[in-house]
This record gives C-alpha cells, sequence and structure tokens, in this order.
C-alpha cells in the first residue's frame, strides 16, 4: 500500500469515527441516490418489487422502530410485510442500482465485486469457463449460491466449467445476461436458506429486484479503457421506461448493449521460441532474440487475456389488476452474446501441411468463441382475501443455449493427412432449461389473541432438462482442434428430471421484543431422492439500539444434470483421456457411484446495533459445514483407464500398447470432500450533514472469511481424491478478507464517490510448467518437478489495495454526466515465477478470487432521466 492510498484510507476512517462525535439525531438512507423512481408510484400496484411471494400482511407487533421512509423494505429471507434490512431477522444487504452504477464497472457480477464485501470473482477462467460470468460467495463454489429474480429461482448457465480449480463443475447463473439498466436494487441474505428457497442456497441468496414503474425514461451510456495499457476498450448503452397499459396496468421496458475488448496482460518470454529455428522461407517473419527467434507480429496474442465480448441484453415487465383482489404480471428476459477467448500461441510446425510448408506460418493462436442466447419467461396471478388467506400462483420456464466454437485453429493430425484444412469448426453445442410452477398461501393471525403470527406455506414442480450435441467430426477426431477439442458422440445426449417440493414457514412474535422464525421444506427428486431441510432463526431487540439474532439451519445442494452427466472424451494418435459421465458404466468400472446431494449446517449469530441516532453498526460471525461436495476425482491410468474409455464406445488408436498405455487416463466426478467454512461480516454506516457544505454518506464493510478442508475422500483406486493443488483450490484461492471503505459527498450539483478495497492474501499451488528443467526433482524421491502432480510449487497473491474515484456533476434535473477511475494507481496482481508460468502466457494466479488482472480502468458516463 503507497502513501497516497493509505492517506485515502486514513480519511475515510477518520470521518467514519469523526461522526460519533458530532453526530445528530438526523434521520439515515442506505444510499442518497434514488435507486428507482417510483417504487411505490403509480396506478399499478408495484408487486414483483415488493414481494416476491405473496401480497405483504399487516406488519407483526414488534418493538423496532419503524423504519425511515427512504430505507428500502426488503422481500427476501422473511414473509413478513414493512420490514428493512436492519430489522431483518437474519443479515440481509441492499445494494442499490445507483452504488452498481458508481462502481464504474459495466457487468453486473464485477460491480456487485466491488461494492460487496462477501462477493468476488477468480481473476480469470480457463477456457470456455472464462466465457461465461460467475460469482463466488464466502468462498465456496459458484454452484452453492442462489440467484433469484424478482424472488423466482433463475436458470442456470449450460457452459459448464470443467477445469480444475474452485470453480470446478459449476453452472452458475450468469448475472450479466440481465440488463444492468433492469436493476431497482440488489438483496444479499447472508445465511444458508435451503430451507425457505430450496437447492444452492448454501453460501447465501442473492435476489435481483427489478423496475416496475409505469412512467418515466432512463437512458445511460458509459465508455472507458485500461488507460495505461491502452487496451480493454468498452462500452454500454442502456434505456429503461415505464408507461401504463389497459387502463391501470403497466409495461416497463429496459434493453442494453454491451462490447468489450480484449485485455492482454503481457507476459514473459516464450522459451519455446528461444532458440526456435524459423521455417526457411519464413524467416523473415520473425526477429531475432537473444538465442533464438520470436514473431515479428502478433506475438501478443499467446498471452493471458479477458475475454472479447458483445451482448444485448433485454427485460420486459407487465401487469395489471384484473379484479379488486387480483394481480396479473408476466415477465420477459432475452440475452444475446457472441465471446471470444484465446488459447495459448502454437508454433508453425503444429499446423504442417502435406508438402512440408505451414498453414500459419508466423504460428498461430487458436480462439474458442460462443454464441449464447438466453432467455425466460414468467407469468403469474397474486390474489387476496381467499378465506382469508393471500396467494401467489406463478409459471416460470428459462433457458441457456450455448454454441462453443473453435477458430484461428487447425486439426494437425487431419491437416497432415490431407484431410481437412479449415481454421474453424463448432466444438459443441449446450442446452440447460427449467420449467418451475409455484403456488404459494400467507396469511396473519393471532395466537391466543396475544401473539402475532405470519403463517406461509406452499408447494412447487420444476422440471429440468440438459442437452449436449457433438461437435463436427474434424473438431474431436485423432485429437482434435487445437486450443479446444469438441465433444464427441459418445459425450452427447439429453437427460430431464422432476423436483416436487412442499415448504412450510411460521414467524412469531412471542412478545414485542422477541421474534423467532420456523422454515421446514422437503423436496423429492426423481434421480437422487429426497431432501428435508430446515431453519430455526429468532431475534431480540433490547430496545432501539441494541439487538441479536441468530440462525441455525440444515441446507442442501443437489448435483447438477450437467454435473450426473457432462463427459468430455479426447483421443489423440498417441493417448486418450477425459471426464467420464458419473451415471455410466465406464465410470463405474473406476469406481464411481450415483452422485448424491451436498449437505449443509450452517450456524450465525449477531448484533445489531445503533450507538447513536444516524449511526448503524451490524457484525455477525458464521459457520457452514458442507460434506459430500462434489469434486474432481477417481483419476485412473493405463489398462484400466482404457477398459472405461472403450465402455463408452471410444474407438482408441491401435499404436496405444506397452508403456504408451500410460498415456491413457480417466476421472468422474465424486462426493468426495468435506469442508468447514468460517467467517465475520461486518457493516456500519452514517450519514455526515455538513449543511452547507452538502452530506458525506460513508459505509464500511469488512468480510473475514476461512476454509478449512475436513475431509478427503478415497477413490477405488486407493488414492485420495484431491490432491493438494485441489486443496489449495477449495480452501485458500479466495481473500482471506475483503474491506471496502466508501465515502459519497453530495454538495450541490456535485457528487464525489472515493472507495478503498482491500484483498486479503491467497494462496495457491501451482505447476511446475516449462520453465522448470526436467532434472529439477522433487524431495522425499517424489521425481521430477516438471508437471507433477504431487509437487506444487506455493504462490501467495499478497494483500492488495485498489483505489476507486468517481466525481460526477448534475447539469439539469434530467441530466447527469460522471467521470471516474478504478484502480487509479494501476495496481495488478503479484506475477507469478517463470517456472509456474505456462508458456510464459500465464503471469498471473488464474484461480485467485482477488484483485482483477487489468489495472487501472478510466470511464466516462452520461445519464439523463425524464
Amino acid at each position: 500500500m503507497n502513501r497516497k492510498q493509505c492517506l485515502l484510507a486514513a480519511t475515510i476512517l477518520g470521518l467514519s469515527f469523526w461522526n460519533v462525535a458530532h453526530a445528530n439525531a438526523a434521520p439515515t438512507t442506505t444510499d442518497t441516490t434514488p435507486a428507482g423512481k417510483g417504487r411505490a408510484t403509480g396506478t399499478a400496484p408495484v408487486r414483483r418489487a415488493v414481494t416476491p411471494k405473496v401480497t405483504p400482511a399487516a406488519p407483526a407487533r414488534s418493538h423496532r422502530a419503524a423504519p425511515v421512509q427512504t430505507e428500502a423494505l426488503i422481500v427476501t429471507g422473511t414473509h413478513a410485510a414493512n420490514r428493512s434490512a436492519r430489522q431483518s431477522i437474519s443479515p440481509v444487504s441492499v445494494v442499490t442500482a445507483a452504488t452498481l452504477q458508481r462502481s464504474g464497472l459495466m457487468n453486473i457480477a464485477d460491480a456487485l465485486t466491488r461494492t460487496y464485501a462477501e462477493i468476488n470473482v477468480s481473476a480469470m477462467g480457463l477456457d470456455t469457463g472464462s466465457l461465461t460470468s460467475s460469482i463466488r460467495m464466502r468462498g465456496l463454489n459458484p454452484n452453492e449460491v442462489l440467484v433469484l429474480v424478482d424472488g423466482e429461482r433463475r436458470h442456470t448457465t449450460a457452459n459448464i466449467y470443467a477445469d480444475p480449480g474452485p470453480e470446478f463443475g459449476s453452472t452458475p447463473v450468469d448475472l450479466n445476461m440481465l440488463p444492468a439498466n433492469a436493476i431497482d436494487h440488489i438483496e444479499v441474505l447472508e445465511d444458508g436458506a435451503a430451507a425457505m428457497y430450496g437447492s444452492d442456497a448454501i453460501a447465501g441468496v442473492v435476489n435481483i429486484i427489478t423496475k416496475h414503474t409505469d412512467h418515466g425514461l432512463n437512458m445511460s451510456a458509459q465508455t472507458g479503457a485500461d488507460a495505461y495499457a491502452g487496451q480493454g476498450w468498452g462500452y454500454q448503452v442502456g434505456v429503461d421506461g415505464g408507461t401504463k397499459i389497459l387502463g391501470n396496468g403497466y409495461l416497463h421496458v429496459s434493453g442494453q448493449v454491451y462490447h468489450a475488448d480484449h485485455f492482454i496482460a503481457n507476459g514473459t518470454e516464450d522459451h519455446r521460441l528461444v532458440g526456435y529455428t524459423p521455417p526457411g522461407a519464413d524467416a523473415d517473419l520473425y526477429t531475432a532474440k537473444a538465442g533464438g527467434y520470436q514473431p515479428s507480429a502478433g506475438s501478443v496474442d499467446k498471452f493471458m487475456s479477458t475475454p472479447e465480448e458483445t451482448r444485448e441484453n433485454l427485460l420486459i415487465n407487465f401487469g395489471k389488476p384484473i379484479t379488486q383482489t387480483i394481480d396479473f404480471y408476466g415477465q420477459i428476459t432475452y440475452a444475446h452474446r457472441h465471446s471470444e477467448g484465446y488459447e495459448y500461441y502454437r508454433t508453425p510446425d503444429v499446423a504442417a501441411l502435406p508438402d512440408g510448408s505451414y498453414l500459419y506460418p508466423q504460428g498461430f493462436t487458436p480462439i474458442e468463441t460462443n454464441d449464447e442466447n438466453d432467455y425466460a419467461g414468467e407469468l403469474g396471478l397474486r390474489g387476496r382475501d381467499l378465506f382469508g388467506f393471500d396467494w401467489h400462483l406463478s409459471t416460470v420456464y428459462g433457458a441457456d443455449e450455448d454454441s462453443i466454437g473453435n477458430k484461428n485453429t487447425a486439426n494437425p493430425t487431419l491437416l497432415a493427412a490431407g484431410t481437412f484444412y479449415g481454421t474453424k469448426a463448432m466444438a459443441e453445442q449446450y442446452r440447460m432449461a427449467q420449467w418451475t410452477n409455484s403456488l404459494d398461501f400467507r396469511r396473519n393471525f393471532l395466537i391466543a389473541n396475544t401473539v402475532p403470527v405470519v403463517w406461509a406455506f406452499g408447494g412447487q414442480h420444476r422440471l429440468e432438462t440438459y442437452n449436449i450435441r457433438a461437435g463436427n467430426a474434424p473438431s474431436y477426431e485423432d485429437g482434435g482442434t487445437q486450443g479446444y477439442a469438441g465433444l464427441t458422440p459418445q459425450d452427447a445426449g439429453a437427460w430431464s428430471r422432476d423436483v416436487w417440493a412442499a415448504w412450510m414457514d411460521g414467524d412469531f412474535h412471542f412478545t414485542r421484543k422477541w421474534e423467532v422464525d420456523f422454515a421446514g421444506r422437503f423436496e423429492h427428486y426423481t434421480d437422487v431422492g429426497n431432501t428435508e431441510n430446515g431453519k430455526v432463526s429468532t431475534r431480540y431487540d433490547f430496545n432501539k439500539r441494541i439487538a441479536i439474532r441468530g440462525t441455525i439451519s440444515n441446507g442442501f445442494r443437489a448435483p447438477t444434470l450437467a454435473e450426473e452427466h457432462f463427459s468430455a472424451l479426447n483421443v489423440s494418435p498417441n493417448g486418450a483421456g477425459g471426464l467420464l459421465p458419473t451415471t455410466s458404466s465406464a465410470a463405474a468400472s473406476l469406481g464411481a457411484v450415483p452422485l448424491k446431494p451436498e449437505r449443509s449446517t450452517s450456524e450465525s449469530g449477531g448484533v445489531v446495533l445503533m450507538p447513536i441516532d444516524g449511526w448503524h453498526v451490524e457484525a455477525d460471525v458464521y459457520q457452514i459445514n458442507v460434506r459430500d461436495r462434489i469434486v474432481e476425482g477417481g483419476t485412473t491410468n493405463g489398462a484400466g483407464a482404457v477398459d472405461a474409455i472403450e465402455k463408452l464406445g471410444i474407438v482408441l488408436p491401435s499404436n496405444l500398447t506397452g508403456a504408451d498405455i500410460n498415456n491413457v487416463d480417466a476421472y468422474y466426478m465424486a462426493n468426495g470432500a468435506s469442508t468447514r467454512t468460517q467467517g465475520v461480516d461486518l457493516k456500519t454506516d452514517y450519514l455526515l450533514r455538513l449543511h452547507q457544505y452538502g452530506n458525506v454518506m460513508l459505509t464500511a464493510s469488512l468480510d473475514l472469511n476461512r476454509t478449512r478442508l475436513h475431509h478427503n475422500g478415497t477413490g477405488a483406486n486407493g488414492m485420495q481424491f484431491l490432491t493438494a493443488q485441489n486443496i489449495a483450490a477449495l480452501t485458500t484461492a479466495y481473500p482471506r478478507s475483503k474491506l471496502i471503505l466508501n465515502a459519497l459527498w453530495t454538495v450541490g450539483r456535485w457528487d464525489v464517490n472515493v472507495r478503498q478495497t482491500r484483498y486479503g492474501e491467497t494462496t495457491d499451488l501451482l505447476t511446475y510448467e516449462d520453465w522448470e528443467p526436467s532434472s529439477a526433482q522433487c524431495p522425499n524421491g517424489g521425481g521430477s518437478k516438471q508437471y507433477s502432480n504431487t509437487c506444487f510449487y506455493q504462490f501467495k497473491n499478497t494483500p492488495r489495495w485498489l483505489t476507486d474515484i468517481e466525481v460526477g456533476y448534475r447539469i439539469s434535473d434530467a441530466w447527469h454526466v460522471a467521470v471516474g477511475a478504478d484502480d487509479i494507481f494501476n495496481v495488478r496482481p503479484r506475477r507469478v515465477p517463470q517456472y509456474v508460468n505456462d508458456l510464459g502466457a500465464t503471469p498471473y494466479d488464474t484461480d485467485s478470487a482477488q484483485i482483477p488482472i487489468y489495472g487501472g480502468y478510466y470511464y466516462g458516463r452520461v445519464n439523463a432521466t425524464f
């Protein structure tokens, strides 16, 4: 941390403590900028933005002070009405659209990461995993975070993360497939909630609340780039607005266009080209370097890079009262994305033509592509006073379709044989869909005329489907295309399952100060059986200034259809290997058993304080035990792997005999680990009123987090499922701490936002790559270090501070402009040593969920509201 960053951090902290001595009794807000006009205005009720399940009933009797008018009411983690985040029985954070926009980041996932302490993203995904956005909460896998949109479960991506690492096996909800300008605010439930919402709610719940107003027009445009490297340029243009329809109905449409270029992180010299003699006639295409040559043009393409992406997003909300007690509503979302990611640079000889020349005389960098369509539709009815019950009936269908391809590539074997000269290929297609139908009821009543109760119950059916289509033959035959080999016909298939659920929730106010909530849920999966889950939460308000709360619950995450059925087998002239589907006889022959749900037990406890009027503090501790975590395991080499792969109908090369048979390997997914995650969350805010000098909203949030491995399973081959490297990915690739200090100063027409973020240390075990001499030996007779699966290099990404600044000016009531800089001091992650930098192309730790690789980003934005 340099001197300037220290000064900024000290200034923000100093203002936070100064307010204690100079506080007044002024009311507070969660954000000085309105999150969305008309949350409670217009002729049409704001149904989805206020209650994702049922229409609010009268609030239960409580000792708590009524929420301030500008403080957001929440609908996540509770069935009670008129409840603010600070009154919640479980910890809930509210992140407004204005807060997300002031992050300066144009993607929802990135903006949430920069403004919310408990969520992070990995520095860089590998292969097709880099083409889909995913978030990690409390250090757990992206699959262990439940995402809702207006209270309804959102469908996931079909693009599975198939590479080893902390995101292995995940098919998360891609937040970026929603238009950012459709968001009113985001509610994050920081507690296990499977008893309320079902599978995946282990780390927490992210509920995206969208705009439903029947008036107004909002426009925004932003552009920016990495000012230090002069790359990564991008832009975003968005329009949203509402209107009345059919008399007292409403229609709100949000649309957005987004584009971002590659950001290429400068790597180190590719050692393959040290001493490399270029193909004779093509020598003029190379530049002499010490001891050898380097390509004169395009050489940066072999380095680590963020994907290029173009995306169009649309969200439509509509609704209308159809009787005095029944409202109709609907929602439509659609997004299209085209994204491209660089793979490693290939030397010219990889793509040799039959006549001895080369398809790419300068070498080439394969590019993975993804053309993706993501869509969903929802229809629902909300009713009141049905035998004293409020009710809600809904149906939601959503799907994600991915077409993965290669360009600027080649199939070396087919090319040398003269049977395929193409430079493009379709590698595979995925489709994941879910159709959910729900019916919920709720009623308020009194027990013995003294105990207010909110009683809610309901049922749900969900149909999930998953489809894989094989790639074009050249993408997988004889080793497949360079960069990314396609899926074979044996990998393809279609699968489905039904999920039936019933749940009940009772919220009891035994006294004006004491509240207890009991929730229970039963679910039946036609492929993995039954789950039963419960949750008990309680809160006691001593007075308006101090309250305590706690929760204990058990939860689950059912294996996804992709985890059960995805396979990726690759056959080359001198080897074969890949992931076997867990449900296949091939995997069973290696010891695989059908996957079962992950199980969790969560405990949390905290205190909510208001030491003086206007200053709020929340502190919560938590522990999450997860057993039967789904991990990579059962890796087998040699004859056993050959037999397993042949069971899938794959024909292996006839020359794989003798010692060459060890070039065949296979593995599968298994319930192979148990972990314990412990942490502390701290949040505080204060609105400092400076009268003629404006107002300063001071906020701070801190997440301390640690995950430990408690059990490492053993496969049928007698080997433990997780290597030391896999264990590090699960336990230490996530920051041990994250602190966000924010000061928003508004005065006159000006607004200035300063944010200091400190990311704690991450630790990964990296493979010794090509730079390490093959003669270097692991300790204790472990063999060669190079490519060892037992001997790794421990790499620590030391703590980093990021400083973000935005300055805005309101030109008129309608127009606002802002300029800003994220990571103004261009802080980057630590570079890895050369001997763990694969081909010089990965200068940073790709699995670390710490700071981004792209450094300083400068931008400008224009907003208009009519």
